[in-house]
């Protein structure tokens, strides 16, 4: 399915239209549509923790999401070898809403969110 990107992913100030392609319930890939070098691994952070946060009013009002918005939320993935090492960004999310096709990235203040890391590894969710 493809996303008009609002604002900026952090990053790549010209990536302006994504792809996203689910794997599996847990990863997904994220490709700019017109630079094919630009692909990034985002996973669905409730596979693996509860994560929850306000969406700040500007990013409401970006992506038009209102109370029955249907939203996506992922986490980019750095992959690392063992997979098990690859770390996850949860304080940065990227923010779906399928109803209009439309995605931002937002940053969350991690004074607001000590529970979220930048650098999250796969592994410490593994039980």
């Amino acid at each position: 399915m493809s996303y008009d990107v609002r604002g900026e992913l952090l990053g790549f100030p010209d990536t302006h239209k994504v792809t996203v392609t689910e794997i599996d319930s847990l990863f997904s890939t994220l490709k700019d549509t017109q630079n094919e070098n630009i692909t990034f691994t985002v996973v669905n952070p409730y596979a693996l923790r509860e994560y929850s946060f306000d969406i700040p009013m500007d990013i409401k009002i970006l992506l038009d999401i209102n109370e029955t918005s249907k939203l996506s939320v992922y986490n980019i993935l750095i992959i690392q070898k063992p997979l098990e090492d690859s770390y996850i960004n949860f304080l940065a999310p990227i923010i779906i809403n399928n109803d209009n096709k439309k995605l931002a990235q937002i940053v969350l203040e991690p004074r607001k969110h000590p529970d979220f890391g930048m650098t999250e590894t796969i592994k410490s969710f593994k039980e």
